[in-house]
């Protein structure tokens, strides 16, 4: 996935993947993946109007979220790295999202963890989407991924993404992701259309890992 360094376009959608340096883990329990999430629906405000543990004992926050730098289409975390379909709406958006997210998620780790230096590769990666077929297919890639590694069996069994929001858009109370319009979904099609290819890219995921090693 190639790093772009043109600005990223208002209205666009895209891919965006951040990794940790030396494939280094930097989501170990609940509290790290409950952490990134928490900063990732706190940031995509264009004016935060206090603090990131003000904002964690309100009951109902994102309604005053009025201007967002961006949608969030879809989002997986790994142990070592995020994916995110990030939609801009406002100029630097995603650049303002992505520095912040990283940024305070480094000082949380670094703190908690007793660590010094950075803990990402670098600037993040990202691809712009071209249509609406290649978006869907994206969002099942990345909804699959803890199950292409080995994480666990069903993509439903990791907490930490939002394919539950795509397959029982009622069960979240804190939904992140705002795909209307984008997407033309139904749970249980949606449901089949992931599950169907689990096999698949497991295999393709092997294929690809040997392929590098040899």
């Amino acid at each position: 996935m190639p790093i772009r360094k043109v600005s990223l376009v208002n209205g666009e959608i895209y891919h965006i993947c951040n990794k940790s340096i030396a494939g280094f883990k930097i989501f170990n329990d609940y509290r790290d993946y409950d952490r990134i999430v928490g900063l990732m629906s706190f940031y995509i405000a264009d004016e935060v109007p206090y603090s990131f543990s003000t904002y964690k004992k309100i009951q109902n926050p994102g309604l005053i979220f009025q201007r967002r730098l961006v949608d969030i289409v879809a989002y997986c975390i790994m142990p070592t790295h995020i994916h995110l379909i990030l939609k801009q709406n406002l100029v630097d958006g995603i650049e303002r999202f992505m520095g912040l997210i990283s940024n305070s998620y480094s000082k949380y780790f670094n703190m908690r963890h007793s660590r010094k230096g950075p803990l990402w590769e670098g600037r993040f990666q990202n691809v712009l989407i071209n249509n609406d077929e290649q978006l869907l297919h994206l969002t099942r890639y990345i909804h699959l991924n803890p199950v292409t590694a080995f994480l666990v069996n069903d993509p439903g069994e990791w907490k930490y993404s939002s394919y539950k929001e795509y397959i029982d858009p009622d069960a979240s109370e804190k939904r992140l992701c705002n795909y209307h319009g984008l997407l033309s979904i139904k749970p249980e099609s949606y449901k089949k259309f992931v599950l169907d290819q689990i096999d698949y890219q497991r295999q393709l995921a092997i294929i690809k890992n040997v392929s590098l090693e040899n």
